[in-house]
């Protein structure tokens, strides 16, 4: 699968601003205030580091059946944006969270009339307080962080709001989606409130990493205009169903801003499987192995000689951790290829639970789909010796991104 557009730089929809400053620097998909960029990394980190389908309704965060969001036109064919945007602008949320650099804003997607609001995690993350509109101009209501879900770069959130100002959308089934279908964003670009863009689905099936470097896969590119301050909103398809959590931009590299017609959203099936849990705050911990690894290509394997042509090249592994703990060995050398140093004499990690993996993100999407105090089976080869270790996985600890 495409991760990323050559030369793009794929980013979060994040910016902070000043309480007096209007425009700000372009990170992604939120707006938040502040002098200057503040750096939101989304590259891969260290390793150590089904869908759900509806027809009438869905069962929305509080278990309810959410109405649906839009009329259908006289001619059968879906809605015009017109008609999406008033059957869905209320159940747009604006979201401000105070964070320490400034004032973080971003959308989000109303789920039921309990004050359930769905949003991206890095609008909220390190919130002091947050806050949420329901309407353009209208009242801000605190809100509580009901649960967060970093590797899919979701969160939920409960507003304290008056059920009449609660206006659920209607969540659809992206697995429907097909290229060249229309769709709608609507969201909070910029602080510029209930601005309604349209497009196409331009590709499926893309990759890319949320902020914590875990991939999200199946997500949805559109060429509907996205920018800071959108993140967290909705992409909505002709039926004025959500499908897609706005979440991240391609900004065409560096010294361009904004939106450049590729952006990406997190499939609604995606969010489904994790509303219920971050509800109820049931969401398991997420398995830490404790190691940082370098992805075996049949190049680099050639270059050193390596047993195998694919795998993860063990490079450090975190001193007590669940690698070291089992007994797993990182670089002791190290070498340089065309301006790159990799360790070597390390352990090369090939499968996991027995399903081979060939890349660090592929070991950092099997270990974040396990839980903490899970056993995994690793597939190890050392000194041209194929063995299997068992790695009871930890809680990731605060300070580590993998």
């Amino acid at each position: 699968m495409e991760r990323r557009a050559k030369g793009a730089n794929l980013a979060p929809m994040l910016q902070r601003k000043r309480s007096h400053a209007f425009g700000s620097a372009l990170l992604g998909g939120a707006i938040v205030a502040v002098a200057g960029l503040l750096a939101l990394a989304t590259g891969l980190v260290s390793t150590g580091g089904g869908s759900t389908t509806t027809s009438s309704g869905v069962v929305a965060a509080s278990g309810t059946t959410s109405p649906a969001a839009a009329v259908t036109s006289d001619e059968g064919g879906g809605n015009t944006i017109n008609q999406i945007y008033k059957a869905d602008a209320n159940g747009v949320a604006f979201i401000e969270s105070k964070v320490a650099e400034g004032v973080a804003s971003g959308s989000g997607v109303v789920l039921d009339d309990e004050g359930h609001v769905l949003t991206n995690n890095h609008v909220v993350e390190g919130g002091e307080e947050i806050s949420v509109s329901l309407e353009e101009g209208g009242e801000m209501y605190r809100a509580e962080v009901v649960g967060t879900e970093p590797n899919k770069d979701l969160a939920l959130l409960k507003v304290e709001a008056p059920a009449s100002k609660l206006h659920p959308l209607k969540l659809g089934d992206s697995d429907e989606m097909e290229v060249g279908d229309p769709v709608v964003a609507i969201g909070n670009p910029f602080d510029l409130k209930r601005t309604v863009t349209s497009g196409i689905v331009s590709a499926l099936q893309r990759e890319i990493q949320a902020p914590d470097g875990v991939t999200i896969d199946h997500v949805i590119q559109t060429d509907a205009a996205i920018n800071p301050g959108n993140s967290g909103g909705p992409l909505i398809n002709a039926a004025g169903e959500v499908i897609g959590i706005n979440s991240q931009i391609a900004t065409g590299g560096e010294g361009s801003d904004g939106s450049v017609g590729i952006g990406f959203a997190i499939p609604i099936n995606t969010a489904k499987e994790e509303i219920a849990q971050l509800e109820s705050g049931t969401a398991s911990e997420h398995g830490y192995l404790g190691i940082s690894g370098a992805t075996i290509t049949p190049e680099l394997a050639q270059a050193f000689s390596l047993p195998v042509e694919s795998g993860v090249l063990v490079q450090q592994v975190e001193e007590g951790g669940p690698a070291a703990a089992a007994g797993i060995r990182g670089a002791t050398t190290a070498a340089t290829v065309e301006g790159t140093e990799f360790g070597l004499g390390g352990d090369i990690l090939t499968a996991v639970d027995g399903e081979p993996i060939a890349s660090t993100e592929d070991l950092v999407e099997k270990i974040s789909d396990a839980h903490a105090g899970e056993t995994v089976e690793l597939t190890v080869v050392r000194e041209g010796q194929t063995a299997s270790v068992s790695v009871q996985l930890a809680e990731r600890p605060a300070t580590s991104a993998g």
